[in-house]
């Protein structure tokens, strides 16, 4: 008999935190369409025409965090639906070299092939490490890719037209602070120890290679359909909270204790990690900053935004064991930090 395409959803080997993760996201995707319902005005009692006015500003900041983050989203799930149809995890093992080094360095250079940001490298990063690949490749991969890729390297050349060594220290230091976190976390792990359980970890061995074309279209299709969903309802919750957090603490309040060469970076990753916006785009941000604050500072933005920020947060959290995500986390905010702490004391 044909095998049935098996829906891709996680289901989390510890139910009290599967049954949070669906609350949240839930909760997320309620409060979002809430959030737009009030915003518009339509078929709102009157007794609360003020709040349509208050969270116009709100809405506004959502969407475009939303649909900014959308395509990327959409790519890097068809990504993992093509790397689970199309390749084998005997292609995988194979491919992903057995030195961790090399596995991480081979990692953080994927995204010139696979040009996602934040939200795609996600689900991409968990096909391939249920598929075989090594987890000091695949969290290379998940840290380096939204920087390293085509799309972000040649917007930032575009924003820094005449600093291009902004452009060259944003890549090298993340390729540099990816491998040493993969490293770091990925090492002497196991991709079972690393990620969370899920029903399409069951059904990564069936192979798709010897059926029809349709066949295949038909179960790239079915896969990337499940998994956009369940990493859409992050993004949601996770582009709600960044615009939330962008109303509630004034930018201006922010950049006001950002004096200093520790400080600075500080600030400068703090925001990055509230505005939660796309690497395609962030280096048109990072600019508005260049008169404000030293060229640490301004790396610390664009080299720990794209690996960590509200949405990407919420994802990792989905994908990987909680004590996993946090030792991600750790690690490239102390290598951030002690980098751009570094480079404004050399540079003065």
């Amino acid at each position: 008999m044909r095998e049935e395409f098996a829906p891709t959803l996680p289901v989390d080997t510890h139910p009290p935190v599967a049954r949070l993760n669906r609350f949240l996201s839930m909760a997320g995707i309620t409060g979002a369409v809430l959030l737009l319902w009030l915003a518009s005005g339509i078929g709102v009692p009157a007794s609360l025409g003020r709040a349509t006015d208050e969270l116009q500003g709100l809405a506004t900041i959502f969407l475009g965090i939303f649909i900014e983050a959308l395509p990327f989203l959409l790519a890097g799930v068809l990504a993992s639906a093509a790397i689970h149809v199309f390749v084998s995890a005997e292609h995988i093992r194979r491919l992903s070299p057995r030195s961790p080094v090399r596995a991480a360095l081979l990692g953080t250079l994927l995204g010139l092939c696979f040009p996602v940001c934040e939200c795609g490298a996600v689900p991409a990063t968990r096909r391939l490490m249920s598929k075989g690949a090594s987890p000091a490749l695949g969290i290379a991969f998940l840290l380096a890719a939204p920087v390293v890729n085509p799309i972000v390297i040649a917007s930032t050349w575009v924003a820094f037209s005449g600093r291009p060594e902004i452009v060259a220290a944003r890549v090298g230091l993340t390729v540099v602070i990816a491998a040493i976190a993969a490293l770091v976390v990925g090492r002497r792990a196991t991709a079972d120890a690393l990620l969370m359980q899920s029903h399409h970890d069951h059904h990564d061995h069936h192979d798709h290679r010897h059926e029809g074309l349709g066949a295949r279209v038909q179960a790239l299709l079915s896969h990337a359909v499940a998994e956009f969903f369940e990493m859409g309802r992050y993004l949601v919750l996770g582009a709600l909270i960044a615009a939330a957090l962008q109303t509630v603490v004034p930018r201006e309040a922010l950049l006001a204790v950002g004096q200093g060469p520790v400080f600075a970076p500080i600030v400068m990753m703090a925001l990055a990690f509230v505005l939660s916006i796309c690497s395609t785009v962030d280096a048109f941000v990072a600019l508005a900053f260049v008169n404000s604050f030293p060229t640490g500072a301004l790396l610390a933005f664009l080299v720990f935004g794209p690996m960590v920020d509200i949405k990407s947060l919420l994802m990792y959290t989905a994908t990987f064991q909680r004590p996993v995500v946090m030792r991600i986390v750790a690690v490239v905010a102390v290598l951030t930090l002690a980098s751009a702490v570094a480079i404004d004391l050399v540079l003065g």
